[in-house]
């Protein structure tokens, strides 16, 4: 059986692919933005990558056509499909039908951390030999491709809000039907499909509707907009996350909701913590105690790696099994991802697409850097290139999230939605802007000296710039 997949190298249709191949069925696809890494591990597997979406690439006809969010009525490749009386459905419907069904479904899901999160949980499993299935919007650096069928009932999925495709617009993940559910945090985004907050919450809710009574929700102390969701409705589970909370706060909480986790870290960027349970009987008392060190950094981090071991210890893995694995988690690519070192310069790539995690990126690498012997700079590259970003809704929040870099550079794509004439000018960082990625490469050359970190944020290709600076600055 031949499957086709429009928008293939998006983090969701490639994982989507490397499943489908695993299953024995022929899989080729079509993508306008074909660059690593995705484009890479596709390319590995011998999966037929096209460029474009031209109604010849379903010559000759694939007997189903897998249609990417990203794609619309009148993308030739769709109207194809149509015309044609083509089999197709949407990669969450597919994944539904042809993988989770009878599967103990974990599912990660919030704003930010979903990625990572998943990976982590991902690897804990497989750490204690549970083997999973799981689906992550990204390239690993410790599980070999970002998704598997798995050899056990378990299967880790990265749970997203944005819509499922032209013709399904809830959500993602209200096909997945998870039994252990996280729901990390939850702010306004993707505005170029929900009007505000509460349309976000809505679809929030209906996810908290399909999670059995005999499951789990997993959620941050003080999420506000998530307690909300909760306030409208749960029939599940609930255990409860915070971030050094005090003692006696973590022991009301446990009574409170049965049980509460809590970390308490020993330094302010996040390398080492400690893992706290707090029981839910009348006492509330300490019931479990475990210490990590990892390589990650930032106390965002932290909390994701809180959720995946909660997660884990729901369906049977020991804090300390979970805990050990942690300490061998190597990351995602472009989550912080280090790419090279030139002539003492760090070159780094990261995903961030939204002020509250660009702050928590650079914030977590400042701190890290403070604590060296010698001063170091912290130069951030943003693209603004996602669709909620380039309407310019999070203007107002973007010189405060970038606050602790020592030097910023924007990239100023044209009819952008940001005024960034009125950004640089209230900037209390140092800041350039660009309106080409070559011009970005000179400037940074010319700038950077030995010991300098430079982080490339965007969520896209970025036109090459990463391995262009690198080369540049050898």
């Amino acid at each position: 059986m031949h499957i086709h997949i429009l928008g293939i190298c998006g983090t969701f249709m490639g994982s989507l692919a490397v499943i489908a191949r695993e299953l024995g069925f022929r899989v080729s696809g079509s993508d306008m933005n074909v660059y690593p890494p995705m484009s890479t591990q596709l390319e590995t597997l011998g999966i037929e990558l096209m460029e474009g979406y031209c109604a010849g690439h379903l010559e000759p006809k694939p007997d189903l056509v897998i249609i990417g969010n990203a794609l619309s009525r009148g993308n030739p490749a769709v109207e194809a499909v149509l015309s044609s009386g083509l089999t197709y459905t949407s990669g969450p419907a597919w994944l539904a039908h042809s993988v989770l069904r009878n599967k103990w479904v974990i599912g990660v899901a919030g704003t930010h951390g979903k990625t990572t999160t998943s990976a982590m949980l991902a690897w804990i499993l497989q750490r204690a030999d549970l083997w999973p299935g799981y689906l992550i919007g990204g390239v690993t650096q410790n599980l070999e491709y970002s998704s598997t069928l798995g050899k056990s009932e378990f299967f880790v999925v990265e749970a997203d809000e944005y819509d499922t495709a032209f013709f399904d617009k809830r959500s993602k993940f209200v096909h997945y039907g998870p039994r252990t559910a996280i729901l990390n945090n939850l702010e306004f985004d993707h505005a170029d499909i929900f009007d505000d907050l509460a349309a976000i919450e809505n679809q929030f809710h209906h996810l908290v509707r399909t999670i059995p009574g005999n499951g789990l929700i997993i959620t941050p102390y003080e999420d506000h907009s998530l307690e909300a969701v909760l306030a409208r409705g749960c029939w599940s589970q609930r255990q409860q996350l915070g971030l050094n909370v005090i003692p006696e706060l973590c022991r009301t909480m446990a009574r409170k909701v049965g049980v509460f986790w809590n970390t308490e870290t020993t330094d302010d960027h996040g390398s080492s913590f400690e893992l706290v349970k707090y029981g839910g009987d009348k006492d509330g008392d300490v019931v479990e105690r475990c210490s990590v060190s990892w390589q990650q950094t930032g106390l965002h981090n932290v909390s994701n790696a809180m959720a995946a071991v909660v997660a884990a210890h729901h369906v049977g893995i020991e804090v300390s099994v979970s805990a050990a694995a942690l300490e061998e988690f190597k990351g995602v690519k472009r989550r912080m991802e280090h790419l090279a070192t030139v002539r003492g310069i760090h070159v780094y790539d990261d995903f961030a697409h939204h002020p509250t995690a660009i702050a928590a990126t650079l914030q977590g690498m400042a701190s890290k850097l403070s604590r060296e012997d010698k001063p170091r700079r912290l130069i951030a590259v943003i693209e603004p290139r996602s669709n909620t970003m380039q309407l310019g809704v999070h203007q107002q929040r973007l010189n405060d999230s970038c606050a602790a870099a020592d030097q910023l550079v924007w990239y100023k794509p044209v009819n952008s939605g940001i005024d960034f004439d009125c950004i640089m000018q209230e900037s209390e960082v140092p800041v350039c802007g660009f309106n080409e990625v070559d011009a970005i490469v000179s400037f940074l050359v010319q700038f950077s000296r030995g010991g300098d970190h430079i982080v490339i944020m965007s969520n896209g290709g970025f036109g090459g710039l990463h391995q262009k600076l690198i080369k540049a600055l050898a």
